[in-house]
């Protein structure tokens, strides 16, 4: 019986993973999401390295949850298979041999040497679109070189940088565990979809390629494009709550109560007006020096000490009714435990509730809504549930089930 949503546009779509951590992984989950049926392969006596994952960051995980687990991993079915030995690997051959596509995380000598690469799973399944994840790309001279998003997606394509205030005396982290990776995993998705459909309409199946440094220099595009133009690296504004020297309205205020506002208001004159007076400084509205575009511009800094002195004599809730029904653009700079109860949030279906044993708990869902219906999200399977019954449906029978576990095949 198949763990994972029975619709979606990747109905009928069956995918077998060899990957352990996130930025793959992650890539299943959306898929099982969008309602294919993935196969996730885990070692007999190991598993998925991050089932023992009990630390994230200063948060301790205790109980039967395991939140990066349940992020990469939901909606799969787990089969626990040794493909070191020949019965392994011939059991994976044959969930190759019904399957859409490969995902694998495992680098070019790790693949060459289970004999999982493109060239042995096209032996058994010439139509099979193969999808590789990899810190650095297929390509180059560091290909065969691991890494994780913190080096690949964060540090060497820009990001840590490009989010790094001028004058800090250090590096500024990830926003999050497994951010990269996650973002990196949605990529693959979406290369796998596009990949799909061509084979649909022309039978061609390709070998698709997601680098977290790809993914990284993307999400930093523009400022690569710029340095591409200037020769000169992205500058960021100072640490603090910073706002744009031209534009009052495009940056953050501090509140009363150590909280911000986001403002991203980028035809700043347009709003200025009515911004002003629901913030309580309606008198620079008649104030010639923001009489037009270019005034504003020109006199910023005045407009933005009057305004970070309006702010900041307010708490955040202040601010949140004051600004309610505001035609410009600004948000609220929340933590993640304001995103978990987000109304906004929930009724997108960005967290919904899955369903696990009579319990009910609440998880991120991928962010594609079809139909303007929310995603209905299968837990996360356990380590190896699945074993027996993929053999099963495959067309063994229980003798070939016992004889793959006396030959420490599968768990």
């Amino acid at each position: 019986m198949m763990t994972g949503p029975m619709s979606g546009p990747m109905t009928g779509v069956r995918v077998l993973e060899v990957a352990q951590w996130t930025f793959v992984p992650a890539a299943g989950a959306v898929l099982a999401d969008w309602g294919a049926d993935v196969i996730k392969v885990e070692h007999p006596q190991t598993g998925d390295s991050q089932r023992g994952l009990r630390q994230l960051g200063h948060i301790t995980i205790d109980g039967d949850r395991n939140p990066v687990m349940e992020h990469a991993n939901r909606g799969k079915r787990s089969v626990a298979i040794d493909m070191s030995t020949p019965d392994g690997h011939e059991l994976l051959m044959d969930i190759a041999r019904s399957s859409d596509v490969f995902l694998t995380n495992f680098l070019p000598d790790a693949r060459k040497k289970l004999r999982i690469d493109v060239e042995d799973l096209r032996a058994v399944n010439p139509d099979i679109v193969y999808a590789r994840g990899s810190a650095y790309g297929p390509l180059g001279p560091d290909a065969g070189t691991g890494g994780y998003d913190m080096t690949g997606f964060w540090s060497r394509a820009g990001g840590a940088l490009g989010s790094t205030p001028c004058d800090m005396d250090g590096v500024v982290p990830q926003p999050g565990p497994a951010y990269g990776d996650s973002i990196g995993g949605l990529t693959i998705a979406g290369g796998v979809a596009a990949a799909l459909f061509e084979r649909e309409r022309t039978g061609h199946a390709r070998v698709v390629d997601i680098s977290l440094l790809g993914v990284g220099v993307w999400a930093s595009g523009v400022a690569v494009n710029a340095a591409l133009v200037s020769g000169q690296p992205w500058q960021t504004n100072p640490a603090g709550a910073n706002v744009t020297p031209n534009n009052p309205l495009v940056g953050f205020y501090r509140t009363a109560d150590g909280r911000f506002l986001g403002l991203s208001m980028l035809q700043g004159f347009r709003y200025f007006a009515e911004f002003c007076r629901r913030v309580g400084v309606a008198e620079l509205v008649a104030d010639e020096r923001f009489a037009d575009h270019a005034s504003l511009a020109a006199n910023a800094p005045a407009a933005i000490e009057a305004l970070r002195a309006a702010i900041g004599a307010q708490p955040l809730e202040h601010w949140r009714a004051a600004l309610d029904g505001f035609d410009g653009q600004w948000a609220p700079v929340q933590n993640t435990a304001e995103v978990a109860t987000d109304p906004q949030v929930r009724a997108n279906g960005n967290i919904v509730a899955v369903e696990h044993d009579g319990q009910s708990y609440d998880l991120v869902a991928s962010p594609v809504l079809y139909d303007e219906t929310p995603a209905q999200l299968a837990p996360m399977p356990e380590f190896g549930s699945h074993t027996e019954e993929l053999i099963l449906e495959l067309g063994g029978d229980w003798d070939r089930v016992m004889a793959l576990k006396e030959s420490g095949a599968i768990a």
